[in-house]
């Protein structure tokens, strides 16, 4: 009698084909957690999501914030992993003494402890989150492509917008492109694109294939016509010294095409705005007056960082406390301060919205903290961008890949340096912002990114 093999189904051991879901989420499942954070971005705003000085309204993109932090809390202890090298610790660790110490000078609990979560949310836990969850340099350049994909996303919106007049208002007309923040987050969707655009050119400098480099200028190149369209000035400023930056750092010579390419499709586009045309043209000759008859908003911003330094020359080494700019903003600022910003188009209708930060990083910090903090906050931004050009320069030299990483990485973190000269962490928009610490900050400090394998990578 013939016995037949029994037939038995594939076993989950060594050798059993394994599901391409099962590969997809073993290999990115840790960064899937960052991707959905981004794709939050990407939702229509609550009516309640509004800027509120240093801090804001919480947003759906908080609350994942949040969960990403808890992600990578519970799975740093299931695989008991040293989350952190010594570096990282001190270096975002020195917010979380300054913010501390700042809360004890706030007016009331409920500031000390608004104020210190979104401090802590935006430059402590979700970019250390980020910093443990980025494993490699694939899944760095995943969580690039999707800041892309996000800016693409807003900047489609924001270009129909401008096309359709459903936009938020500017010189009298609904055109400004905003996506899906609204009226009350104008800089919102030029972050986003921004930030979208730095990574793009980046990636086209330094992709590893032609199909790389060509998909990441097409997309850069899209993202110049959302990020004109959002009259922001500031984030020009940021995004033409960053891209200059980064041409520069990959070679004269292998980008001068790119440049060339570049300078002629913005003339093609910004020529073929029609009307316009001349918007952008007097937005951009508005940079250069601000001394010689600037317009309201540059005159309310002056007068705001006026009183930020006399609050803080009242207060050199504390600040008036967290969250107490708009307490103090009054008997600070002279007579040329407006009672607040005209808000309408996008789906809301005209109101005033109170001024209540002097729309300035530093000087937020300054005002509300003192020195002290301001130099413990910045001195670990400081410490991240040399970390990370040192690395960069060893990238470039080595010619071993890892240079888009690099030029990422170091080209978002000096755009928000600038940005901050104009903006600060108020907005629903601000999320995005500590993810972009994150990443600046695991290419300076985290030891996976000066080239060491996944499995090392794994065992830290």
């Amino acid at each position: 009698m013939t016995v037949l093999p029994a037939v038995t189904g594939p076993r989950a051991g060594a050798g059993a084909p394994v599901h391409p879901i099962g590969r997809t989420l073993r290999r990115y499942g840790p960064v899937l957690p960052v991707l959905l954070l981004i794709a939050m971005l990407a939702l229509p705003l609550g009516a309640g999501a509004e800027q509120e000085g240093s801090g804001g309204t919480g947003t759906l993109a908080d609350a994942v914030s949040g969960l990403v932090v808890i992600f990578c809390a519970v799975r740093a202890v299931r695989h008991r992993q040293r989350p952190l090298t010594r570096t990282a610790l001190v270096v975002l660790g020195l917010p979380v003494v300054a913010v501390a110490v700042a809360a004890l000078g706030a007016d009331s609990v409920s500031n000390a402890l608004v104020g210190m979560a979104r401090y802590y949310q935006i430059l402590v836990l979700v970019p250390a989150a980020v910093l443990i969850l980025v494993r490699d340099r694939d899944d760095f350049r995943l969580v690039a492509w999707g800041l892309v994909a996000l800016g693409l996303w807003q900047g489609a919106l924001g270009v129909y917008q401008y096309l359709t007049g459903t936009g938020a208002s500017y010189a009298g007309e609904d055109i400004r492109a905003v996506g899906t923040f609204g009226a009350t987050d104008v800089m919102g969707m030029s972050t986003v694109v921004a930030y979208g655009l730095v990574c793009a050119v980046a990636l086209a400098l330094g992709g590893a294939t032609a199909r790389v480099r060509l998909t990441a200028l097409a997309c850069a190149a899209g993202l110049v016509v959302p990020l004109a369209l959002s009259f922001s000035r500031g984030a020009w400023i940021a995004t033409a010294v960053v891209c200059v930056a980064q041409i520069v750092c990959a070679g004269l010579r292998r980008a001068v095409r790119l440049l060339a390419i570049g300078v002629a499709a913005a003339v093609v586009l910004v020529g073929g705005l029609g009307v316009g045309t001349s918007m952008l043209e007097e937005r951009l000759s508005s940079i250069t007056q601000v001394t010689a008859a600037p317009d309201q908003s540059v005159t309310d911003r002056y007068t705001m960082w006026a009183a930020a330094i006399d609050m803080w020359e009242e207060h050199p080494a504390t600040g008036v406390g967290l969250k107490n700019f708009p307490a103090y903003r009054d008997s600070h600022a002279s007579l040329a301060l407006s009672a607040g910003s005209d808000v309408a188009g996008a789906g809301a209708s005209f109101r005033r919205q109170p001024l209540l930060s002097p729309h300035n990083m530093y000087l937020l910090v300054l005002s509300e903290q003192g020195l002290l903090s301001l130099c413990a906050i910045v001195g670990a931004w400081a410490a991240m961008l040399v970390c990370g050009v040192r690395r960069l320069v060893t990238a470039h030299r080595r010619r071993a890949g890892g240079l888009d990483c690099a030029l990422i990485a170091c080209g978002l973190l000096v755009w928000q340096l600038i940005d901050f000269v104009y903006a600060d962490i108020g907005g629903p928009s601000t999320v995005l912002t500590s993810v972009v610490f994150g990443l600046a900050a695991w290419w300076a400090l985290a030891p996976a990114a000066d080239g060491a394998s996944r499995e090392a990578a794994a065992r830290r």
